[in-house]
C-alpha cells in the first residue's frame, strides 16, 4: 500500500506548506494531492508543486466537472502532464448542487449522465485519434446551436500527449460507485471504511467491473482512499480532532434529503447519529452536531491512537485493497510517523 498526501483547502490566505509536501517526497510518499471547494482552485496548485518536486505524482482529487469544458479539463491534463513529465493523475468529480448552481451558476443536471459524457470526451481529446466531436445531452462539439456562428469545425488537440493519464472519480453514491468502475481508471472515495468496504463497495464495484467489458478490470482499478491520521495518545483527544470535519460534511453539506455524505452515514449504519447531526447542524448548533458524531464513525475513517495502534489499524485498509492511502495532516511530525508505520 502506497502513501499519498492531501493538500488542505487553502483559507482567506492561499498558503501551501512546501516543507511538508518535500519531506513528503523525501520519505518516499507515491503522490500529492490538491483540491478545490470555492477557494483555491486545484490546477494552480498542482502546477506549483509539480514545479517544485520532481517524483511526486500530482493527483487532482478533484477537479470539478461543472466548472471546466472537458475540452479545456484535457487540455489541463494533457499540459500538466507534459511538464511534470508524466506525473498526472486526472480526478474528476461533480462536487454537490449547492458548489454547482450556488457557484459555478450552471445546472447540476443528472449526475451520472453527465459524467459519463464528460469522461468520454476527456478521453477523446487527450487520445487524438481523430478531431473531437461529441453530441450528447450535455455537451455538443463542435457547438451548434440556435446562436452559433456556424464556424465551429472539430479540432484535435495541439499538443501530443506521451504519457498516460489516469482518470479517477470521486464517487460514494451507489450509481456512482459502479460508474467509477465501469469507466474509470480508480476511485477516491471519501470517509472511506475499511471494515465495511466489502459489503457497502464490494457489489457496487463489482457490477462496474462486469459493466465495463475488460475482463481482468478489477486487476488494475486503483483504490485511492484518504484518512485523517492522528497519532497520539490520548485517543478521545484525537476523536475530537477529526470529529468537526465529519460534522461539517455529514451536517452541512447539502440539504435534508440532499446530503451525500449523510446517505453515506446512514449506509455504515449510523442512521439515528446522521439525523442528529444533520438536525443540530442546519439549527446552528455545530458544537451539538460535532458532539453527536460516533466515536465509532470517527475510528473506523480515521487513523486515530498511538502508534502501535495504526499500526494495527492499517492492516485493515491493506486488507480492504486499498491502493494508495492519502494521509490527510498538515503536520510534518503526522507525516514522518505514517511512513515510518506504513514501511
Amino acid at each position: 500500500m502506497r502513501l499519498g498526501i492531501t493538500i488542505n483547502y487553502a483559507g482567506p490566505a492561499t498558503a501551501l506548506d512546501m516543507a511538508v509536501v518535500l519531506e513528503a517526497e523525501r520519505l518516499g510518499y507515491d503522490s500529492v494531492w490538491a483540491a478545490e471547494a470555492w477557494g483555491s482552485d486545484v490546477v494552480s496548485v498542482l502546477a506549483w508543486i509539480g514545479s517544485r518536486t520532481e517524483r511526486l505524482k500530482l493527483g487532482a482529487g478533484i477537479m470539478q466537472i461543472p466548472a471546466r469544458t472537458p475540452a479545456m479539463t484535457a487540455m489541463t491534463a494533457v499540459s500538466l502532464s507534459e511538464l511534470s513529465g508524466g506525473r498526472m493523475i486526472l480526478g474528476l468529480g461533480m462536487s454537490g448542487p449547492q458548489v454547482v448552481e450556488g457557484w459555478h451558476g450552471v445546472a447540476y443536471g443528472k449526475p451520472i449522465a453527465r459524467t459519463r459524457e464528460y469522461v468520454a470526451v476527456v478521453r477523446k481529446a487527450i487520445a487524438r485519434q481523430e478531431p473531437l466531436t461529441h453530441n450528447g445531452d450535455y455537451y455538443e462539439i463542435p457547438y451548434q446551436g440556435e446562436d452559433a456562428t456556424g464556424l465551429g469545425k472539430p479540432l484535435k488537440m495541439i499538443t501530443h500527449p506521451s504519457h498516460e493519464i489516469p482518470i479517477y472519480l470521486a464517487a460514494i453514491g451507489p450509481r456512482n460507485v459502479t460508474l467509477a468502475a465501469e469507466i474509470a481508471d480508480g476511485w477516491l472515495p471519501i470517509f472511506y471504511s475499511p471494515e465495511r468496504a466489502a459489503d457497502v463497495y464490494g457489489p457496487l464495484l463489482e457490477a462496474g467491473f462486469a459493466a465495463s467489458g475488460e475482463a481482468r478490470k478489477a486487476e488494475r482499478f486503483a483504490v485511492v482512499a484518504g484518512a485523517t491520521c492522528v497519532v497520539t495518545d490520548d485517543i478521545d483527544a484525537g476523536y475530537r480532532a477529526v470529529k468537526p470535519n465529519i460534522a461539517l460534511y455529514v451536517g452541512g453539506m447539502g440539504a435534508k434529503g440532499s446530503n451525500f455524505y449523510n446517505d453515506l452515514a446512514r449506509r455504515y449504519g449510523y442512521e439515528e447519529a446522521a439525523t442528529e447531526i444533520q438536525d443540530r447542524y442546519l439549527a446552528g448548533d455545530r458544537m451539538a452536531a460535532v458532539a453527536a458524531v460516533p466515536d465509532a464513525l470517527a475510528d473506523e475513517v480515521a487513523l486515530i491512537g498511538p502508534p502501535e495502534r495504526i499500526r494495527d489499524r492499517l492492516e485493515a485498509w491493506r486488507q480492504a485493497g486499498v491502493d494508495t492511502l492519502l494521509v490527510q495532516s498538515d503536520d510534518i511530525a503526522t507525516i514522518r510517523a505514517m511512513a515510518e508505520l506504513a514501511g
